[in-house]
């Protein structure tokens, strides 16, 4: 309403057109004739319209108003429609509120109930404040029809109406406008709001939940407000039973609370609740609480949240003491959520609670309650309660602290509670006092809580400062008994910040406090200026050294210095005595409360903390007299007097002299018996007492000198001098517990004085101390060790070899000979232990390791004082070490070790550190090392490899002085101690460059004398040490023939295993560095060999370097030209050599040393074996033995098997089993030992070799064999050449770039030598293998061919050639290759041998595969049917081999002509079944119907009946059978059939009796077969012209020469008549071929001759099968 009251002043807008408002009125009048949403847009323009208007007449206002009512009545308009129009009634409300409401009336007195719309928009309009005065009249008019709604949309129509009309009543009411203003009195009002609640609650559906109910509850409220408090008091208690029930009935509790706040709140408008809400309290918390959620999920329990709220807080304002009983009877309860509540709302509605004493004790007791029980559940909310509490100062109550406390323990770090918990702990921390933090943080507590109690109190001062507010201790002086003093507050956080990582903010929290609480002394304005200043420039930086480093990296040393110079300069700046004086009293304090067990730490700092407290003190007598008391202060313990120690050595960096003077005069003490206090205690304690006061007194001189490193020679002097007085004139008994308590002050304090920086004083004392300690020595037994008093003594001599004037050489020498007596010469730690006790053992034990380590450190002292001394004091040692008592020994080379290995350590030397007698030492030590007692054995291993260190050392420095800049290998992490103990190779082997020739040769000769030492460990040694030294410097080594006898005559004794290894190796090592002249030696041992020269042999092959040098020397003999000799002249050298391969390569274990000369050492061997085949040496010569794998039996062989198992051992020996396996297979090692064969035995060992070995093992070979391809020696050429064509099997080698091998094959098969042919022939056949090099062979084909009549092996490597060539080579040039060779290639199917027999068929198999492969052509395919008959004669064979190949060539015959049913014959038969064969071949060649090519074949068969063979003849004969029985004869014509039958009776008169049978039957055959002209036809009508008999099939069609037609005598006019006749048949011939379903389907069947004149297929074959077996033929 107020918005249209706002919009009457506003003209039209101007995006509006001026529209007439009756047009606008008719358009709404006729709804029927518009669009829904173009009504809602006259509506829209009408609204605007009116409120644009400054004044509308009554009348146009009454026109309005019932256009609109009555568009509503009558039009179920939609909520958008009646929204507008709604608006367009607010709008004539402002011009005439009386003509709306009237005809409000009007229209709703025409019904019973008006319709819901028009209630709706009621409810709008009595809004509007003009409405006031028709208030009552409205209400009147409503209450009647209350009863009468029924629908829900009625009800909430008259909701609407309701609370429009409560609302506007109660803001005029409120607005305390005049009653006169509304037509109805307050009085009315309320009772007429008390009726419609009446009616509401009575007549209305409220029981159950809807949209009525939730809409009545919440115009509820405002109806409360309007009844007067009295009467509203008297409903309370059946309005709250009505809303209860309604929240049982499941009402939405957001409208129940709703209306409860508001009735609250309508009863506490008048000032106080009255009995009857009190009586409700208890039903009202639970209905409430329910609504209180915890933690709010949704918007809808945050409404209920904060309603809810609302209504505890007025409840807890009307009744305060009955709602905190309420509340502190559920925090009580054991339901932890009603606890959580509890809280939860009594926190929050705290502030309504007038706070008293009473109510505070009741509240702390349920708080404290809480807390003893810890629950998890309620810990948080219960913080929350407390920090209200915090705010009311609760903490100072009397049981604050066990609050305070409990929020320090949930804070802690680490602690159980989560992060919400601790962070809400710390927060609340925050309302605790200053004062009573400071307090607490200086009284004992957990460290976890130290850290963040601290950042609280840091925040709470700054914040302090920040505000202007005066320091907590500026009243100090007012109340010093309740806060901490300033110097407690110091101490304390001094000491914190001592560990500034523990729990890693300790130290900054703490100086982070230190800084907030500055000046901490306000009361003194001098103090407050000072003292400020150095806590605002030096707190920060130690903070940020803090922040700079972790735990890690921190040095806690340098921080602790950084502390005392900040307390010193705190000190400083306050500059007051007395305020010193209370300092000090507190540390004195604190340090009563420390144990040295546990806080050792904190209080030395404390005691430094001390002295830097006097040491800024400027008055002397103070801190004379603060030091007298410090002194006779207790001192049992003896950390104690440490402290004091500390502290006063502080003191005397600033008071030296009073420092010293004190303990001058405390010190007479343990000198003057008349005024020492010692001697008035008892006797049993005089002595206790005087150690402890000398122990402090020297304590603390040695701190003194740690502080004072200069000008402090004249008083140490003096000091000295003292310390020899105190003994000497002790005024109590010394016995030897006083002198070693006495020597272990003196040993601390001669310590410090060594560390002092005094280079130039010469101290007059140290002489006399020296003799001092070693008379105290001696004074010892020497057949046992009960106390510390050497090693005391020693540790003291050893503290002065800083001090100058250095121990001069008698000196040392006695002073060693007293130690080495004293403590060497001791007898055996059991020894000494026999009849102790366990406890005493162990004691004895320790005390005499302590004492070696003193004497150890005594040792270096001495050689730091004179290095070059090193090798001196070492011979010192040599009584000892060559004793004869183990234990000796051992303790000796104990010294020995701890001498060279703190001289290997100090490289800083600036003199040279010679070893005159190096190999003397060596030598013992090495020895050392292989002693029976183990840990002598270790000890000289240490002290070789502290040796060695040094000697390494000497070598570079001597490399510097002469100007040699070589970076030297780090070869001291090559060798160790661990190395060199128990394996004396690795000594010489470290040694070995540092002996000269000479040395490595009398080195060697005699470690060979030791050889035969009985004693294992030494002879094993022995051995070692030689084969070291010649391994390392075996180059060097003299006398090698002596040597090598040596050697060989001891390996002939009976050596042990291990030491007869090394002298083998030593031997090795020597070939390998002498190998001419070794090998010279062993090679001219006479053959064969015994064991120990093939001992040593196997042994050259177990190193790289000697295998290398070995296998070079045994190449280069081999290599040497021997000539053809007999077998008496013949040299045995090479022979030696391949001994000595056999046996070097049989166990070697350098497989790559072997490779690295393999092709060269290969052709070597190769090349003696042809050599020695030439010799013709006897087959019983043994030159060579051999063991088996038992030992047992040996195996002999001669010269040719030895030279061959040589080839053997070496391929297995690099690995190349397959290599000898294939050799084998292929009787490659037969072949190699026969002359005839050998080159081809090289060919086979070069196939393994291809097959097997990787490509570029065979590129090396080429590399060696090529030079040799040309040699003068013909077997060096053979082999090379052999090994050459057969290396080109592999394409790697075939196709080697640059390389024209072509060139070399084609000059050997031109040479008259047989091999060389054939070795060419094999390589053109190899390279024809590999693409590329077709091309270029196909140019030599006629060259080849003419080898085909060679002989055999020649003819067989032409053979294969020309397949290779054919089989690898493109179609048109296999094709014009295979035609060009075939007639040559042809006889070879027949040839009598049966090698090329083999060759030829097979070769034919390949190239008919090839063939086929590029579709032959016609004069390809004439080519191929000439290859038939040849093949079916061979496969006759009874060769299994020559049958085999055959089958395999008539199969691809088969596939190339197309004949796929004889293919599957091939494939189907067995080749055996040669007749099976050959009657399947016949069929089908008849079958085709090729009466020439029939006749062609037949003509080829004629001969091979004039072979001298009798089988090629039977085979030809039965060939010619078989085809006859396919044919019928008598369409053959009788010319052929003459030609036939001429042909075989040639044979008649073979030599052969079979073939005479098997000719006549086939002849008898033909005979019976042209009976069948004359009686076949005889059955044949005449006029029936039967196909066939017709014409004649001609079969030798001009195939017969000239002169067999003269020899047969034809006539020419037979022949003219035979050449009529062998036309007519071709044109016959070709019609057929061109009709070949008709011929093949022929209408009448072929006449055959009646079984009786015929021979059987099987007679026939069983003739062909007799005939064969009786020629026999192979």
């Amino acid at each position: 309403m107020q918005e249209h009251q706002g919009m009457t002043d506003k003209r039209d807008d101007s995006s509006i057109p001026p529209v007439q408002i009756n047009t606008l009125l008719e358009s709404i009048q006729n709804p029927s004739q518009q669009v829904p949403g173009s009504v809602a847009h006259f509506l829209n323009l009408l609204e605007r319209k009116i409120l644009s208007s400054k004044k509308i007449n009554v009348s146009m206002c009454q026109n309005i108003t019932e256009v609109i009512l009555n568009y509503l009545l009558n039009t179920n308009s939609k909520t958008v429609q009646e929204e507008s129009a709604a608006a367009v009634l607010l709008a004539i409300e402002v011009h005439s509120p009386k003509v709306v409401i009237s005809n409000f009336w009007d229209q709703m007195n025409l019904q019973n109930l008006p319709q819901p719309a028009l209630l709706r928009t009621l409810g709008k309009l009595i809004l509007y404040q003009g409405m006031a005065p028709y208030i009552g009249a409205t209400w009147s008019y409503v209450l009647p029809i209350l009863r009468k709604a029924q629908t829900e949309e009625e009800r909430l129509g008259l909701c609407n109406v309701i609370n429009g009309l409560a609302i506007n009543a109660r803001n005029h009411i409120l607005g305390n406008d005049d009653d006169k203003s509304m037509d109805i009195t307050q009085e009315m009002l309320s009772f007429k709001a008390c009726l419609t609640l009446r009616v509401l609650f009575n007549r209305w559906p409220l029981k159950i939940k809807g949209k009525v109910t939730e809409e009545t509850l919440s115009i509820l409220g405002n109806l409360f407000f309007l009844i007067s408090p009295p009467k509203l008091k008297s409903q309370l208690c059946w309005l709250i039973r009505r809303l209860l029930a309604l929240n049982k009935a499941g009402v939405k509790p957001f409208y129940i609370v709703q209306c409860l706040s508001q009735l609250l709140e309508a009863v506490a408008a008048s000032g106080s609740g009255g009995k009857n809400l009190a009586s409700k309290l208890d039903d009202l918390v639970v209905l409430l609480s329910s609504q209180v959620t915890w933690k709010v999920s949704n918007s809808d329990s945050l409404q209920n949240h904060k309603i809810a709220l609302k209504s505890f807080h007025i409840m807890t304002r009307l009744f305060h003491h009955e709602m905190v009983k309420l509340f502190l009877k559920s925090m009580d309860g054991s339901d932890k959520s009603n606890v959580t509540l509890a809280l939860k709302i009594f926190r929050d509605v705290f502030q309504e609670v007038p706070q008293n004493t009473e109510l505070k004790n009741e509240v702390m007791q349920t708080i404290i309650h809480l807390i003893k029980e810890d629950s998890k559940t309620i810990r948080l909310p219960l913080l929350q309660f407390i920090e209200k509490l915090g705010t009311y100062n609760y903490f100072t109550l009397e049981k604050g602290d066990v609050v305070i406390n409990h929020l320090i323990k949930l804070s802690e770090l680490g602690s159980t509670s989560d992060e919400e918990t601790r962070e809400l702990s710390i927060n609340i921390l925050h309302l605790v006092s200053l004062p009573r933090l400071i307090t607490l943080l200086c009284q004992p507590m957990r460290p976890m809580a130290y850290v963040p109690l601290c950042k609280i109190a840091t925040d709470i001062a700054l914040k302090a400062q920040a505000l202007g507010q005066p320091p907590y201790l500026s009243s100090y002086h007012l109340k010093s008994n309740e806060y901490p003093s300033p110097q407690v507050i110091f101490v304390n956080l001094l000491l914190s910040s001592l560990r500034p990582y523990k729990l890693k903010e300790f130290g900054v929290c703490s100086l982070w406090l230190l800084y907030a609480l500055h000046p901490i002394n306000s009361l003194h304005p001098v103090i407050n200026f000072k003292l400020g200043q150095v806590w605002t420039k030096e707190i920060p930086n130690m903070i940020q050294i803090l922040e700079k480093h972790t735990e890690e990296n921190f040095i806690q040393k340098e921080w602790e210095k950084r502390l005392l110079l900040f307390s010193s300069n705190s000190l400083l700046a306050i500059h007051d005595d007395y305020w010193l004086k209370d300092f000090i009293e507190t540390i004195f304090k604190k340090m009563q409360s420390f144990s040295w067990l546990q806080q050792e730490r904190e209080k030395f700092f404390l005691y430094k903390l001390i002295g830097h407290t006097l040491k800024c003190s400027d008055d002397h007598n103070f801190v004379f007299l603060r030091l007298v008391d410090i002194l006779q202060s207790p001192q049992k313990e003896e950390l104690e007097r440490k402290g004091i120690g500390s502290a006063i050595s502080i003191v005397a960096t600033n008071h030296l002299k009073t420092v010293l003077i004190v303990l001058q005069d405390h010190s007479k003490i343990l000198t003057d018996k008349n005024t020492s206090p010692v001697l008035n205690l008892k006797k049993e304690l005089q002595q206790e007492e005087w150690i402890k006061i000398c122990n402090t007194i020297y304590l603390i001189y040695g701190r003194i000198f740690q502080e004072i490193k200069s000008d402090m020679g004249a008083h140490a002097d003096f000091i000295l001098s003292l310390i020899i007085n105190h003994y000497e004139n002790c005024i109590i008994e010394k016995d030897k517990e006083l002198t070693l308590n006495y020597l272990n002050s003196v040993v601390m304090l001669t310590n410090n004085l060594a560390n002092m920086n005094l280079p130039d004083f010469q101290f007059s004392f140290k002489i006399k101390m020296v003799y001092f300690m070693m008379e105290l020595v001696k004074q010892e037994p020497t057949v046992f060790i009960s106390n510390p008093i050497r090693q005391k003594a020693m540790m003291i001599i050893t503290n002065f070899r800083k001090l100058k004037p250095p121990l001069q050489v008698e000196e040392k020498k006695e002073l060693l000979k007293v130690c080495f007596k004293y403590i060497v010469g001791l007898p055996p730690l059991e020894v000494m232990q026999k009849d102790l006790s366990p406890k005493e053992s162990q004691a004895t034990a320790n005390l005499f390791r302590d004492t070696l380590q003193a004497l150890r450190k005594m040792l270096e002292g001495l050689v730091m004082e004179m290095p070059n001394w090193v090798q001196n004091y070492l011979e010192f040692l040599d009584t000892w070490l060559n004793s004869h008592k183990d234990h000796e020994r051992e303790r000796a080379l104990w010294c020995g070790v701890r001498i060279l290995s703190f001289t290997a350590k100090k490289h800083n030397f600036n003199v040279d550190i010679e070893f005159p007698r190096l190999g003397q030492l060596v030598k013992l030590l090495a020895i050392l090392c292989q002693d029976h007692v183990d840990n002598i054995s270790f000890l000289a291993s240490q002290a070789v490899y502290s040796l060695y260190c040094i000697m390494l050392h000497k070598k570079k420095l001597d490399q510097e002085k002469k100007g040699i800049w070589e970076e030297l290998p780090n070869k001291e992490g090559v060798y160790s101690a661990c190395v060199f103990h128990n394996d004396t190779s690795e000594i010489a082997k470290a040694f070995a460059e540092y002996f000269t020739p000479k040395q490595v040769t009398n080195l060697v000769m005699t470690a060979m004398e030791g050889l035969i030492d009985s004693r294992a460990k030494i002879s094993l040694a022995s051995g070692q040490l030689m084969n070291s030294a010649m391994e390392e410097r075996g180059k060097d080594v003299l006398k090698v023939d002596e040597i090598v006898d040596g050697i060989y005559d001891r390996l002939r004794s009976q050596l042990e295993p291990a030491t007869r290894r090394e002298t083998l190796q030593a031997m090795c090592s020597l070939a390998g560095n002498n190998a001419h002249n070794v090998m010279t030696l062993l090679l001219k041992r006479p053959l064969p060999w015994e064991r120990i020269n093939m001992e040593l042999w196997r042994v050259f092959g177990t190193r790289r370097k000697t295998t290398i040098n070995v296998l070079q020397l045994l190449i280069s003999i081999l290599e040497e030209r021997h000539p053809k000799q007999g077998f008496k002249e013949m040299s045995f050298r090479p022979v030696a050599v391949t001994c000595a391969l056999c046996e070097m390569l049989s166990e070697t274990t350098c497989k790559l040393a072997l490779l690295e000369l393999y092709p060269r050492l290969l052709l070597a061997v190769l090349n003696h074996v042809y050599w020695v085949i030439e010799q013709n040496v006897p087959q019983n010569m043994v030159v060579y033995r051999r063991e088996d794998m038992s030992g047992t039996k040996s195996k002999a062989f001669d010269p040719v098997s030895c030279a061959l198992e040589a080839v053997k051992i070496m391929l297995r020996a690099a690995e190349y089993y397959g290599v000898v396996s294939y050799t084998d297979q292929y009787r490659g090692w037969d072949l190699l030992s026969s002359p005839k064969y050998y080159y081809m035995g090289v060919i086979e060992l070069t196939s393994g070799l291809v097959r097997n070995c990787d490509p570029s093992i065979l590129h090396r070979v080429m590399r060696e064999v090529k030079p040799l391809l040309y040699s003068v020696e013909d077997r060096q050429k053979i082999m090379a050449r052999a090994c050459f064509v057969q290396l080109l099997w592999h394409q790697s080698v075939a196709q080697t770039l640059g390389e024209n091998f072509l060139s070399h094959l084609s000059k050997w098969i031109r040479e008259p030598n047989l091999i060389m042919k054939e070795i060419g022939l094999r390589g053109i056949s190899n390279l024809a293998l590999h693409p590329g090099q077709v091309g270029t062979l196909a140019s030599l084909l006629p060259v080849i061919r003419s080898f085909l009549k060679e002989e055999e092996l020649v003819a067989v490597q032409a053979v294969k050639g020309l397949r290779n060539i054919i089989c690898y080579a493109d179609g048109i040039v296999t094709k014009r290759a295979f035609c060009s060779i075939a007639n040559q290639l042809r006889p070879l199917i027949n040839d009598e041998r049966d090698q090329v027999r083999i060759s030829a068929t097979s070769a034919l198999s390949h190239m008919l595969h090839q063939v086929y492969k590029f579709r032959p052509g016609p004069r390809t395919r004439n080519a191929l049917y000439s290859f038939l008959v040849p093949l079916l004669i061979s496969i006759q064979d009874n060769n299994i081999e020559v049958a085999k190949v055959c089958g395999k060539a008539l199969t691809e015959w088969a596939i190339g002509i197309g004949w796929i049913s004889l293919r599957q014959t091939f494939q189907n038969t067995i080749i055996t079944d040669h007749v099976k064969i050959l009657e399947e071949t016949c069929k089908c060649l008849v079958s085709t119907n090729q009466s020439q090519l029939v006749g062609k074949l037949l003509f080829q068969s004629f001969g091979f009946l004039k072979s001298p063979r009798p089988f090629i003849r039977a085979a030809a004969i039965t060939f010619i059978g078989q085809t006859v029985m396919k044919l019928n004869v008598n369409e053959i014509h009788e010319e052929d059939v003459e030609l036939l039958l001429n042909a075989l009776q040639e044979l008649n008169d073979d030599p052969e009796e079979s073939i005479q049978g098997l000719v006549s039957i086939t002849i008898k055959k033909m005979q019976t077969a042209s009976y069948v002209k004359t009686s076949t036809r005889s059955y044949l009508r005449p006029n029936l012209r039967v196909p066939g008999f017709g014409v004649k099939k001609r079969l030798f069609k001009n195939i017969k020469s000239k002169d067999e037609g003269k020899k047969k005598g034809i006539s020419k006019l037979s022949k003219l008549r035979h050449w009529k006749m062998s036309l007519w048949r071709s044109s016959e011939d070709s019609i057929r071929q061109s009709e070949p379903s008709r011929i093949n389907h022929q209408r009448f069947p072929r006449r055959i001759l009646p079984q009786k004149y015929l021979l059987s297929t099987q007679d026939l074959d069983k003739s062909v099968h007799q005939v064969q077996k009786e020629l026999k033929i192979s």
